[in-house]
């Protein structure tokens, strides 16, 4: 049911239910790889609606994901310059190329971290997303609450979470994460609806149950975009 395709020099796994009603599109870390099926099979655990999965690779995480720079993020200068380029491909290349092979279907933008970030920063850029998928997101990165404040957000569902530790940190920039995500559901609560946006609290820090998490999130999504 998983296949792998090279996709404009990328590569990419898809895992794909017959007669799918939506497609979730999520990264591919080499943390990420070997999570891939367990990620797909941890979402048909939780939800009747049969989708098609697909993850692009990400080579390096902080260049290819970050909207901008940010010195609590990397210091290196290439960081903060490629989201655009990753968003072009995921807009010009994967999104056609699933279209081909499974016709239109309602888009979900999904990742954990740094790659939940990207995927809310990519829905003020796109409206391609029927719903946003953003685990543990790095909402603490430098002025992203000025921005979403500043701009028009063009997907009308998104799922945000947290882990309970996360925001206990001695790293002032990380230790943000906690406000930062209250004050941005309160905003997207008064601009989408209580019913089209949700922040879910987990037991654990960061780096606690992160497939299990974005499976979550994903589901939420799929389960809103479609009737059950």
């Amino acid at each position: 049911m998983t296949t792998e395709l090279l996709i404009d020099n990328r590569p990419c796994m898809v895992y794909a239910m017959p007669e799918p009603r939506c497609l979730v599109l999520t990264t591919l870390g080499a943390h990420e790889r070997k999570d891939f099926e367990t990620l797909a099979q941890m979402i048909t655990q939780q939800t009747s609606v049969p989708f098609v999965l697909a993850a692009f690779t990400i080579g390096d995480w902080e260049a290819e994901l970050a909207p901008w720079a940010d010195s609590a993020l990397s210091q290196r200068p290439e960081v903060g310059t490629q989201a655009g380029a990753t968003l072009d491909f995921v807009a010009n290349a994967l999104l056609p190329e699933m279209q081909g092979l499974y016709g239109s279907l309602p888009v979900i933008l999904g990742g954990y971290s740094l790659a939940g970030l990207f995927a809310l920063w990519a829905a003020y850029q796109q409206p391609l997303f029927a719903a946003v998928a953003a685990a543990s997101p790095s909402v603490w990165i430098r002025g992203w609450m000025s921005f979403v404040q500043s701009h028009a957000l063009l997907t009308p569902k998104v799922y945000l979470s947290l882990g309970i530790k996360e925001e206990k940190t001695r790293n002032s920039a990380l230790a943000q994460v906690g406000d930062n995500i209250r004050a941005y559901h309160e905003l997207l609560t008064h601009s989408l609806g209580e019913e089209h946006t949700a922040l879910v609290w987990h037991n654990g820090g960061h780096f606690t149950d992160c497939t299990l998490r974005l499976a979550q999130a994903i589901t939420w999504c799929i389960n809103r975009i479609t009737t059950l």
